[in-house]
């Protein structure tokens, strides 16, 4: 076990983030039409059930607590 390890400097921290952001760059992959489309679709559902659901919750709130 070392004593005097090294505390990574702010510019050693920059270079790992550039080097993280770049690494995932290179795996990623932009979505076909259909991906895009079905992505957007799923995403809009899902908001458009937790807005029901705060809706609900809120209705509930004023019926049965004023």
């Amino acid at each position: 076990m070392d004593e005097f390890e090294e505390k990574p400097t702010l510019i050693g921290k920059l270079k790992n983030f550039v080097k993280e952001c770049v690494r995932v760059l290179k795996v990623t992959k932009k979505p076909t039409k259909e991906e895009f489309k079905t992505i957007s679709k799923i995403s809009g559902l899902g908001i458009l059930v937790i807005g029901l659901i705060g809706f609900l919750v809120h209705l509930i709130d004023v019926l049965v607590f004023k």
